[in-house]
């Protein structure tokens, strides 16, 4: 059911007062979900602030409308990826703020017949967007070992990657997560460990199947040039290949880490500015919230362009 896609936003507090600033703003909830933070953000930014959100989930995005409907014309959701809102939003920009909160949601791991959850059955699956796209069984059908163990190890830094890719191959073709999940278990030795052994593998498939760190490449980009002088850039990630891939283009856009002429300034001038220089970690700031062990906010805010000399 459509209204059982729900789930309590996280560093709801802190990424309202980073991010809403500008009452009456228009703000874009790229990973709109079942729209806890959009909703939030509406409540926020006025009886004229305004939110576009986005999401690939077709699930997520009826919750969502069901849920904000009352907010009419305020909110407006748009089916596809973030890395596409360039495209996909671009009528609404320039933005007060944009918001990223990334990685799988609760509502999705809560449901079997989605294929995420390694602890009741389902297909294997995991695409955010069932319509689109090959499923992690048919990945795992196309993949030699080299590229199973590439894929484990760089989606999930999957220490032992070799003898589990192997195994999986081995016991294809895949129809179920439980399955799945037992043959991981049994291969990768892992005892009395305080996550479940198919954690990290089971991490790696969603993201090569959603081809999510790409995502997130395109929507850095795209996200930038859709902000307004003042506007601000928020993004939630849930585990370290993120968190670096995010935390190393804030840098670089504040002008951190950038190349620098003779004189030691930039090569490019830097149009934006770190909020919070570590970023908001969820342990700390959310600590009642059992999705926040893992989550760090990082804030970026677009400033002036310098005045010509």
């Amino acid at each position: 059911m459509q209204s059982d896609f729900k789930h309590r936003p996280v560093l709801l507090e802190s990424t309202l007062a980073g991010l809403v600033t500008t009452e009456g703003g228009r703000y874009l909830d790229g990973t709109l979900g079942g729209g806890g933070h959009a909703k939030a953000i509406l409540d926020a930014s006025g009886s004229d602030g305004i939110v576009i959100g986005i999401d690939r989930d077709p699930s997520a995005l009826a919750a969502a409308r069901s849920r904000l409907e009352s907010y009419g014309n305020r909110f407006t959701a748009i089916h596809g990826t973030f890395g596409d809102m360039a495209s996909l939003a671009s009528a609404w920009a320039p933005f007060n703020g944009i918001l990223l909160d990334l990685g799988v949601s609760s509502p999705q791991l809560d449901r079997p017949n989605r294929g995420f959850s390694f602890q009741a059955d389902g297909p294997v699956d995991m695409r955010m967007d069932p319509s689109q796209g090959i499923t992690a069984a048919q990945l795992l059908d196309k993949l030699d070992e080299p590229g199973l163990v590439d894929i484990l190890r760089r989606y999930g830094e999957e220490p032992r990657a070799r003898r589990i890719a192997r195994a999986i191959l081995d016991g294809r073709p895949w129809h179920s997560t439980i399955d799945l999940a037992r043959c991981v278990s049994e291969s990768s030795g892992y005892r009395n460990s305080r996550t479940h052994p198919a954690t990290r593998t089971f991490q790696a498939l969603r993201m090569a199947v959603n081809n999510e760190l790409g995502q997130l490449e395109k929507a850095l980009e795209a996200a930038t040039s859709l902000l307004d002088v003042g506007g601000r850039l928020g993004i939630i990630t849930f585990h370290s290949l993120e968190d670096r891939l995010v935390k190393r283009a804030f840098r670089t856009f504040s002008g951190h880490g950038t190349p620098k002429d003779a004189y030691g300034n930039p090569v490019t001038s830097p149009h934006f500015q770190l909020i919070h220089r570590r970023g908001i970690a969820g342990k700390d700031a959310d600590a009642g919230h059992p999705r926040s062990r893992s989550a760090r906010l990082r804030i970026l805010e677009h400033i002036p362009h310098p005045s010509p000399h």
